[in-house]
């Protein structure tokens, strides 16, 4: 009686996964920050991955690890094996939900320059439904599920906006200010992420000899805008964001000077579409409303 041989022991998906971001990225931290786990999980994929190898994949060192030669040399099949199942993933997610355009932005411009406008592209585009995804740093498109990015900073895609900064504050807060100099008897509100936009318009308006201002700093930029709107300081305000909040009177602009900081807000996808595409649609509405 003939005896089939046992079949061979497949090696796991999501550690071959886990191995292909580290090796990509640089380290186990980056490659959990893409896949949505810890850096031990990352770890733990990888080594189970190398015994069932019986081979090394990285060199750990103190804070760090390195490919070993095996790991360089079968790296870029894995890119691109990875890239290409992405790209099926993203294929049969527009040909499943035709209708939906998911949109991935930074926080702040999801609350105060997209959501503001989402009611009206509706209107104007109702056979389209919109997902919006805040996030700290625009994606990977090869490795994500979005369709477009919105967000401050890069070379790629369609110019919104200049990111032009300058001081807001309430009105009641307004009134105690004549000159840059006042500011150093209000708090001054900064964020985590901006908190260098101080400095900058600092410089633009008090050249060689900027006030030494002082106040709090939050984690978020909308918490920073909440508490402008509460009277609770000064914030430097991003003009496409804080454009409503103005219009409205809510905040207004103390000073009138201005800083252009080196960078837009910029809209852009992986790869050109057809004018008539649901990303194209809605891109295309949002830069002529921008």
């Amino acid at each position: 009686m003939a005896v089939s041989p046992p079949p061979a022991k497949s090696l796991p998906p999501t550690a071959l996964r886990a191995f292909e971001a580290a090796a990509r990225l640089g380290g186990f931290a980056a490659a959990a920050q893409e896949l949505g786990v810890t850096p031990g999980a990352v770890s733990a994929h990888v080594k189970a991955l190398e015994d069932a190898l019986q081979a090394p994949l990285f060199d750990r060192r103190p804070k760090q690890v390195a490919l070993t030669a095996l790991g360089a040399r079968v790296l870029p099949e894995f890119t691109d094996a990875f890239d290409q199942l992405n790209a099926a993933v993203r294929h049969l997610r527009a040909e499943a939900q035709p209708g939906t355009v998911h949109i991935a932005t930074l926080p702040a411009i999801a609350q105060f320059w997209l959501s503001p406008r989402l009611p009206a592209l509706r209107a104007a585009i109702p056979d389209m439904a919109v997902s919006v995804t805040a996030l700290e740093a625009p994606p990977n498109l090869k490795r994500t599920p979005y369709d477009l990015c919105l967000f401050y900073g890069g070379d790629q895609g369609t110019v919104i906006e200049q990111d032009t900064i300058f001081p807001v504050c309430a009105p009641a807060v307004a009134e105690k200010l004549h000159s840059p100099a006042d500011l150093l008897n209000v708090p001054c509100l900064s964020d985590a992420v901006w908190s260098q936009d101080w400095g900058t318009w600092l410089q633009a308006a008090c050249p060689g000899k900027p006030p030494h201002i002082r106040g709090p700093e939050y984690s978020l930029y909308s918490l920073a805008v909440e508490e402008a709107v509460n009277g609770a300081g000064v914030l430097i305000g991003h003009q496409a964001l804080v454009a409503p909040l103005l219009a409205s009177r809510k905040l207004v602009a103390p000073f009138d000077i201005r800083a252009n900081l080196p960078r837009d807000l910029r809209l852009w996808s992986l790869r050109a579409s057809g004018p008539r595409s649901p990303a194209a649609r809605v891109a295309r509405w949002l830069v002529e409303n921008g």
